[in-house]
């Protein structure tokens, strides 16, 4: 398991959140991972996938 250092991550906002402070996610990109964090809990767990392994997520995702 690789450790990820988030303390200087630039947080993104799902477009898909809304604005009434409902569920939301925020990703980052941080050395070579995309790390994902629930926006209500900013400093609870995160989740990293290598880029690629992110990249196929996605994918799969979109495909749905």
């Amino acid at each position: 398991m690789t450790k990820v250092n988030v303390t200087s991550a630039r947080w993104r906002k799902s477009s898909y959140s809304g604005g009434t402070g409902g569920e939301c996610v925020e990703l980052a990109a941080v050395s070579g991972y995309l790390v994902f964090r629930d926006s209500k809990d900013p400093e609870g767990p995160c989740l990293g996938l290598a880029m690629e392994a992110a990249r196929a997520l996605i994918s799969q995702v979109r495909a749905r």
